[in-house]
């Protein structure tokens, strides 16, 4: 959101000087969020008095599928707004926000499949189930394909057929990605290479090869240098790696280093915090719901293929240690998810050799996952 409005602040600021007029950055930031707020501004609003309806009629919640669960909620306006009793999830105090208007509202809910990365993430289901529950009223337009595995939603999907109102509609189902539009399918490869559908994946590559081009290797160096080759006058580029890659570290990747994602997005070729100088990395956290050109995606050990699948590591103190939660290892690998669809023209994808001197980056931590990608078909540079 910060980013989004600090690059129309800058845009209103350019046309003003094209036009021989000088507008203040304060002046286009006001501008800027007079039409596009944060959605936790707006839910401090409506905390303010529980019966008077928002000024707005229509509210867009962008990555709807990352709104809290009921036990975040509580928790978060337990200790930051002294609410001690609070009992709803946020999409059921949102929609209960616009449901307090007399005579319409609407809410959209844009989603994003697989997307969810972090704790108390309740997806696209709490949105359901909070219609289901609280607002029979409600008429629900709903993606008929919402039945995908990584929307998460069939359980609740199961319950809607008893709501009163609702269509099912195919057109309201992104088919083609806008961040993708060199290839329509990078995405289905994503899904492909992730759930492990090796044969699947082979096919769906075939028809984006010469499109948008995705290579691999395990050279860091070599992929910077990709990119800058691929790159075209302002097309943008950068290091994207998972918030998780603690073993990075002795390619001077450090994932606990302070980026700031609007000098990384926004920032030209000549400023050492843009990611054009491929020095600071941003994570799925900064990247999410955004996009470059091209992407070099760094593959850590935290997620790693063996013979039974995918192995999910954590690294605390000096060594890394198994994760076990379900939802945890459903982050991660979303987290990955996130990262390998972050390019609108193509990707380059790295994946450390190790070291055997290192306990910590055995060659075998990387090299199935190198494998499996060459298995796929990726080209190697």
């Amino acid at each position: 959101m910060a980013i989004l409005r600090e690059a129309l602040a800058r845009d209103r600021m350019r046309k003003g000087k094209e036009q021989g007029r000088i507008v203040k950055k304060g002046e286009a930031r006001s501008e800027v969020e007079s039409f596009i707020q944060n959605v936790h501004h707006f839910r401090d609003d409506c905390l303010v008095d529980s019966t008077r309806p928002p000024i707005e009629h229509v509210a867009i919640f962008d990555e709807a599928q990352r709104a809290w669960n009921l036990n975040q909620t509580a928790n978060f306006m337990r200790r930051k707004k002294n609410k001690l009793d609070f009992n709803q999830s946020e999409p059921e105090f949102l929609i209960s926000c616009l449901d307090r208007h007399l005579d319409w509202a609407v809410i959209i809910c844009l989603v994003g499949g697989g997307q969810e990365i972090n704790t108390g993430e309740a997806g696209i289901s709490e949105w359901i189930d909070s219609l289901n529950r609280s607002f029979p009223d409600w008429h629900i337009h709903v993606s008929s394909r919402l039945t995908d595995s990584e929307y998460g939603a069939g359980r609740v999907l199961e319950s809607i057929p008893s709501h009163f109102h609702v269509v099912y509609q195919d057109e309201l189902h992104l088919s083609v990605s806008m961040r993708s539009f060199r290839a329509e399918y990078v995405s289905l490869l994503v899904k492909q290479l992730l759930d492990l559908h090796l044969e699947d994946a082979r096919k769906t590559l075939g028809k984006v090869q010469g499109k948008y081009p995705i290579v691999i290797t395990r050279n860091l160096a070599a992929a910077k240098q990709w990119l800058k080759d691929q790159a075209r006058g302002s097309e943008r580029y950068g290091i994207v790696v998972s918030s998780q890659a603690e073993r990075l570290k002795p390619y001077a990747i450090d994932i606990r280093s302070n980026v700031d994602p609007i000098h990384w997005f926004l920032d030209g070729k000549q400023d050492v915090r843009s990611s054009y100088y491929l020095e600071d990395v941003a994570t799925e956290f900064h990247v999410q719901g955004l996009e470059l050109d091209w992407a070099c995606v760094t593959w850590d050990a935290n997620f790693r293929r063996a013979a039974s699948g995918w192995e999910h590591w954590s690294f605390v103190g000096d060594r890394w240690h198994r994760i076990q939660k379900p939802e945890r290892k459903t982050y991660l690998k979303n987290a990955y998810r996130v990262l390998l669809t972050r390019a609108r023209q193509g990707m380059v994808i790295v994946v450390p050799p190790g070291d055997n001197e290192d306990p910590t980056r055995k060659p075998e931590f990387y090299d199935p996952t190198f494998a499996y990608l060459r298995d796929v078909g990726f080209i190697e540079i």
